[in-house]
């Protein structure tokens, strides 16, 4: 799908339609991924840039001359400019004849806003939040094959893991490793702050890494994802380093169990709610009761959590094919450790297909 696609798709998204769409970027951290999204482009920041979407798919994109050069591999149409002055009097020029503005609520800074309206005074401003989230739900083929790429990169990671562990090293020291190893396969970058966690930091679920050692007996924690292209993979798998105790054993089996429980739910029509609630139904059905303290998954895409969407008890969309998610049930118990199993997948036709292929049974590092 290109970028006229992309933007068309948009429009027909949104009730309330305006005659352009304006999505600027600021300066980091307040980079707007649908800027990407309708642009196309795959490398670079483009602070202080803008696209200009229109009903007829066509697109203006306004960059700085320090951007020109990679803003050519964008179909959009080029206009450079060189200081604020020469960026103002571009966005009047693409908007000149337009009565309404379509902005992205969700990522506007106010003082942006507060200057957009002072630009143009007699203006409509409409949030357009929602098209750009339904449309990025469902993926097209380009994002859909790059999500696999990204994928296909953290199972190379995730593969050498058992080779890195010994006892006494640090938690931060397995993350360096995992982060390195994604970019020796390819990856731009790490899609977020990668969690290796040992022992009973394992029980909080966002705990990222730190300067625990690694004890015999520890579970071993890593959840981490690769970003290739501005698209991103997240998974989690759970070792024991050395033998497992029964109550471990236990734990891994509740989680492994549950996970496959919400595969066999997906399929397209079903409303993603009922995959958590068949999912957590299960968890708490077990010993574990109550130890489940999280929703089962949420969309993925350019963003870790990309378009607003998941496995929770609130969301009530109906899935769609196309649509990619994670599915990662969890049981923590404090004190004690953690397990949590996530696997990126594509909702199908017929059911759905899972992206990451690393062994998910418990593995012993003896």
């Amino acid at each position: 799908m290109g970028i006229k696609q992309r933007s068309g798709n948009i429009f027909d998204n949104l009730d309330n339609k305006p005659d352009a769409i304006v999505i600027e970027n600021y300066c980091e951290p307040y980079i707007d991924d649908n800027f990407f999204y309708i642009t196309g482009l795959k490398k670079g920041i483009f602070e202080g840039c803008a696209a200009v979407l229109f009903p007829d798919r066509n697109t203006d994109l306004l960059v700085s001359e320090l951007e020109e050069e990679s803003a050519k591999k964008s179909s959009a149409n080029l206009k450079t400019y060189r200081d604020q002055n020469s960026y103002n009097n571009a966005l009047r020029d693409s908007l000149s004849h337009v009565k309404s503005i379509g902005l992205n609520f969700d990522r506007v800074l106010y003082r942006k806003f507060q200057d957009l309206k002072k630009m143009f005074p007699d203006t409509k401003f409409v949030d357009v939040s929602d098209g750009f989230v339904k449309t990025r739900l469902v993926k097209d083929k380009i994002e859909i094959e790059t999500t696999k790429k990204a994928c296909e990169i953290a199972d190379k990671a995730m593969e050498k893991i058992p080779d890195f562990l010994h006892e006494g090293m640090f938690e931060f020291e397995l993350a360096a490793e995992i982060d390195h190893l994604m970019q020796k396969n390819g990856a731009d970058k790490s899609a977020f702050d990668t969690i290796s966690s040992f022992g009973k930091n394992t029980a909080e679920p966002h705990y990222t890494h730190g300067t625990t050692k690694l004890s015999k007996g520890d579970f071993v924690l890593c959840d981490f994802g690769a970003c290739y292209k501005k698209y991103n993979s997240d998974m989690t798998r759970v070792f024991v380093f050395g033998k497992a105790s029964e109550k471990q054993k236990a734990m891994h089996k509740t989680v492994l169990d549950a996970q496959r429980i919400g595969f066999d739910r997906i399929k397209p029509g079903l409303k993603a709610q009922e995959v958590h609630n068949s999912v957590n139904t299960y968890i708490d059905n077990t010993e574990f009761k109550g130890r489940f303290i999280h929703s089962t998954g949420h969309s993925i895409g350019l963003s870790v959590h990309d378009g607003g969407a998941g496995f929770s008890q609130d969301c009530d969309i109906e899935l769609e094919e196309n649509m990619l998610f994670t599915v990662e049930p969890g049981v923590y118990i404090p004190g004690f450790g953690g397990v949590r199993i996530e696997d990126d997948i594509l909702v199908k036709k017929d059911g759905m297909e899972i992206l990451t292929k690393s062994p998910r049974d418990l593995i012993e590092i003896l």
